[in-house]
């Protein structure tokens, strides 16, 4: 894949944010565009680097990938957005973003199980999904998961996530994240040989 693909693919991804996007976000009260916008704003406020921004504005993109996501919950079933949205985005960006959107899910199950306080501040729709997810880990999972490289950072992705449903919340528009693809595409691409980089 070469640098105009890889371009033009990530313009697809936004394009996606910002059309399929306005739809609702399950039973929140905003849009999927309005709750990434407000994931990657407190990702900036944090203090985070361009690939955790960045992966809190894709963090759902699995959501708009699959067009039986919203049916398929309204029967109960869960679809594994979290990997969805992994595999759309492993070609285009390195670990740093694509880890922690596929953990972020599993991170809340980590928190349920760590952090006394963390299940009540859950929304009724993502307390409704955390069943349909596997619930609560036990101890032993939490310690498998939170070993893994870049668990941190799903963490940390998913407090975000779980604040950012605030319909009256305002954001910079999503243009302004593209400012965070450049330097994170240099240094993973600049990072591979140029087989690697043509073959991947």
């Amino acid at each position: 894949m070469n640098v105009a693909d890889i371009t033009a693919r990530i313009e697809q991804a936004f394009l996606l944010l910002e059309t399929q996007g306005r739809a609702q976000y399950g039973m929140e009260a905003v849009s999927q565009l309005q709750h990434a916008l407000q994931c990657a704003r407190l990702a900036e406020q944090a203090g985070a680097g361009e690939a955790l921004i960045l992966a809190a504005l894709f963090h759902d993109i699995g959501h708009l990938t699959d067009p039986e996501f919203e049916a398929a919950a309204a029967r109960g079933e869960d679809r594994w957005h979290e990997n969805l949205g992994a595999r759309y985005l492993e070609t285009l960006f390195p670990p740093e973003v694509t880890e922690p959107v596929r953990l972020h899910v599993p991170a809340k199950r980590y928190l349920c199980a760590t952090d006394r306080g963390y299940f009540a501040t859950l929304s009724p729709a993502s307390v409704n999904s955390l069943a349909l997810q596997g619930g609560p880990f036990n101890e032993q999972e939490a310690e498998a998961f939170i070993a893994q490289p870049l668990a941190e950072a799903a963490v940390q992705v998913r407090r975000w996530d779980d604040l950012a449903k605030d319909p009256s919340t305002k954001t910079p528009d999503l243009h302004h994240f593209y400012q965070y693809v450049a330097p994170v595409l240099a240094a993973y691409w600049s990072s591979k040989s140029p087989l690697q980089a043509e073959v991947s």
